[in-house]
This record gives C-alpha cells, sequence and structure tokens, in this order.
C-alpha cells in the first residue's frame, strides 16, 4: 500500500484533526475546542499521510519557545498530535513522519523538539528522553493541615472570573516561566488554551471557577479548578479539581493553597499536574495522605546537539568530551567539546580528542533540562563514564535549582 507523506495546506486541517480524532477514541473534540485548536494550528509545520483521499497519519509540530535553564527561550518545536490510523498500523508511517519532521526543525533552525508522549514507550526510538516529571496529587483536607509562612495572612484572595482575569493570571504565568525550565513561553493565543472550559473537560465538576491572590495592590497569584460535589452517609465529600496553581511568592502561595483546602462541602483537593518539587509538600502536615505520584512528563529531543547545548546555562564550568550516539539524527552523532566556563557562553564543537563520556541522545535529552542527573543515568548503564571524574563534573553542571516542568498540554 502507497500514501503520500506532505505538509498540510489549511483547507486539509479539518480531515487532518478528523483523523487524529478517531485515532485517540474516535470521540469528536467539543465545538469550542475545536475551534480553538483549529486558531492555533499552524498547517505548513504539520504532516499528513495520505491514502488516496484519506488521512490515515498525522504529526504537528506547534513554534514554541521553551525556557531551559539560565532563562532563556529556545526555540522549540511542539510536536503534537501524533497518530496513524489503526487501519495503516506497521508499514512504517510513524517512522516516516518522525524522521521528516527532525529534518523540517532541523531546517526551521529550532534546535529542540519537545512532546507529551500519549504512551511513554513510542518515542524512544526517535531519540526523545523522558526529561520532566508531573506530580499528582489527591490531598484530604479532612485530615492534612498546612503550615502558613509569615505574610499569609496579608493576602487578599477573592473571587474573579476566569475570562476577566486572564490578562492577571497570564502576567503572573509570564513571570514565572523564566524561572523554571520546561515551561514554554506563551505564543498568542495559548492565553486562550487555560481557559477553554467544555463540559467534557469538568468531568462531573462544575465550570471553571477562579480566585486571585493580591497584596500591595497587585495580582500575585492566582487559581482555577473545578468543584465536584459527592456525599456519603456522614456528609460531604466534595473535590477541589485543581486546574492551574501560581504564585509570585510564598505567602500568596500558601493563602490559595488555604483557600482551596478550605472550601465548604469538600475533603479533597486534587492536582493533576504539579512539579516535582512543589512546595505544597513542604507545607502540608501529612504528605502520606496527600496520595503523591510521579508521572513522565515533557520529553525533550536535541535536534541540533550543539546549539540546543550552547543555548542553555550551566550550573557549574564544565569541559568535557561527550561520545554520542544517535542513528536517527546522524548529523549529532560523533564527538562533541562541551565548554562552559564562569563568564562567556557555552560552546560545543566537533572534536577528535579521547571521549570521557559515551551516551545516546536519549540520555542527552533527558538530562537537557536539568531534572534528571547523569548520574542517575549511568547507574542504569545508560551513561558510560570512560574518563575517572568526567561523570561528577558533568553531573553538576546539567543540573539545575529546580525541577523542570511543563505546565500545560499541547
Amino acid at each position: 500500500m502507497t500514501t503520500e507523506l506532505r505538509a498540510l495546506s489549511a483547507s486539509e486541517w479539518d480531515s487532518w484533526f478528523g483523523c487524529v480524532e478517531l485515532a485517540f477514541g474516535g470521540v469528536p473534540f467539543p465545538p469550542e475546542s475545536r475551534e480553538m485548536y483549529a486558531a492555533l494550528a499552524e498547517p505548513h509545520r504539520s504532516l499528513g499521510h495520505w491514502d488516496g483521499a484519506d488521512c490515515v497519519g498525522t504529526a504537528g509540530a506547534y513554534s514554541f519557545r521553551l525556557t531551559v535553564p539560565g532563562g532563556a527561550a529556545v526555540p522549540a518545536a511542539g510536536v503534537t498530535a501524533v497518530s496513524v490510523a489503526a487501519t495503516h498500523r506497521r508499514q512504517g508511517l510513524l517512522t516516516s513522519m518522525m524522521r521528516r519532521q527532525l529534518e523540517d526543525v532541523r531546517s526551521w533552525g529550532e534546535p529542540v523538539a519537545v512532546l507529551l508522549a500519549s504512551e511513554p514507550g513510542i518515542y524512544g526510538r526517535f531519540g526523545y528522553g523522558a526529561a520532566t516529571a508531573e506530580m499528582n496529587l489527591r490531598v484530604d483536607t479532612s485530615r492534612v493541615g498546612l503550615t502558613l509562612p509569615p505574610g499569609t495572612d496579608e493576602v487578599r484572595v477573592r473571587r474573579s472570573s476566569p475570562e476577566q482575569a486572564l490578562d492577571a493570571c497570564e502576567a503572573v504565568y509570564a513571570r514565572l516561566a523564566a524561572d523554571r525550565p520546561g515551561t514554554p513561553l506563551r505564543q498568542p493565543g495559548w492565553e486562550r488554551v487555560p481557559v477553554n472550559d467544555p463540559e467534557s473537560r469538568r468531568h462531573g465538576g462544575s465550570p471553571l471557577q477562579c480566585v486571585l491572590a493580591e497584596r500591595d495592590g497587585g495580582v500575585t497569584g492566582y487559581a482555577t479548578f473545578h468543584l465536584r460535589p459527592a456525599w456519603d452517609d456522614a456528609g460531604p465529600r466534595g473535590t477541589v479539581a485543581v486546574r492551574d496553581l501560581a504564585a509570585l511568592d510564598p505567602a500568596s502561595y500558601a493563602a490559595l493553597w488555604r483557600f482551596l483546602a478550605g472550601v465548604d462541602l469538600t475533603s479533597f483537593v486534587e492536582c493533576r499536574n504539579r512539579p516535582a518539587d512543589d512546595a505544597v509538600l513542604r507545607l502540608v502536615s501529612d504528605v502520606r495522605r496527600c496520595d503523591v505520584r510521579l508521572r513522565d512528563g515533557l520529553y525533550v529531543r536535541l535536534v541540533s546537539l550543539d546549539a540546543a547545548l550552547e543555548a542553555r546555562a550551566y550550573r557549574a564550568p564544565v569541559d568535557v568530551v561527550l561520545e554520542v550516539e544517535d542513528a536517527f539524527c546522524p548529523w549529532n552523532a560523533g564527538r562533541w567539546r562541551l565548554t562552559a566556563g564562569a563568564q562567556g557562553a557555552p560552546t560545543c564543537r566537533r572534536t577528535a580528542d579521547e571521549p570521557e563520556l559515551a551516551l545516546s541522545a536519549n540520555e542527552l535529552g533527558a538530562a537537557y533540562l536539568g531534572g534528571v542527573s547523569l548520574t542517575t543515568l549511568a547507574a542504569a548503564g545508560l551513561v558510560r563514564e570512560l574518563r575517572p571524574g568526567a561523570l561528577a563534573r558533568a553531573a553538576l553542571a546539567f543540573s539545575s535549582d529546580v525541577q523542570p516542568w511543563c505546565p500545560h498540554g499541547f
């Protein structure tokens, strides 16, 4: 069976997105969500496999700017909507789309590609590494108290509609983005994603609600959430299902948590995606009753290895020769000397010098944002130290003060 792989024209987007919907369960997106994603679409950056008039494979790539260690915003391809029709499995369609897409991303001058995987076993063969973690919480607020930092009582928490609060929330998001590797800066139109509120996203809960934290006359944080009422023989057992939560200072963050934990007729606060080092773990009185679970988050692929490694900052000086295996993007394979000092920009250059660490593109992607230690990867046999001491120095340099995190899907 022969199919044609090509970039989309704008008129083909509806058919292409229909293929995505079918691959992800066959349930059509709500009209308001479909309209939003149609507005965000970049057809010329989206690939489709066509069998005659039928779209049977999809892969998109949003234009992102991703925060990396040091605070720089690096051009990145936000890979999305990857699917192959069930009728066309095991014919090489996915591999051909991934190869074409990475070649395109390289030609666009974007050194990094990122994605959120529907299944974790898919993308390792294409050089992606799991670089961030998502923490899920379900806090039993009937049993768990909060330790509040000084100044919490000075923070005012007030209700607002999500739409009316949008500009204030986006200002807080923008200020925090540079401090957290893995965070995409909001491109035009993406500010609509956090307030998109189809009934299917509520899981039986209320329409999206919002509160703002304020101090000294300015907005210092926000939380958006749904309320899911529930009752048993003992009384109310409702859940506050948090969508987004962010604050500029500890007191504002604690004030928002105090509000969420104290909503009438509820016994739980549920968060589906928080950073692995979320400060709330140090505010709660009993972390065992918070049902903490970690799962893989953002996957990172270095498309142009030298440009990617030169774009981020390093926690300590480093001078190391890397032997990199990259069969899928062979332009990255070989020996590279990475040098970063206390002053000047990092450099990454081809070299014939003896290698000190050996690893694949997957491990470089996993370690790139500073959340996965090269030492941990070495303990798993995925990084090999070829010169004593090189691993410890490189692991320190690649590390980050805060855990990387991608706060929203795409």
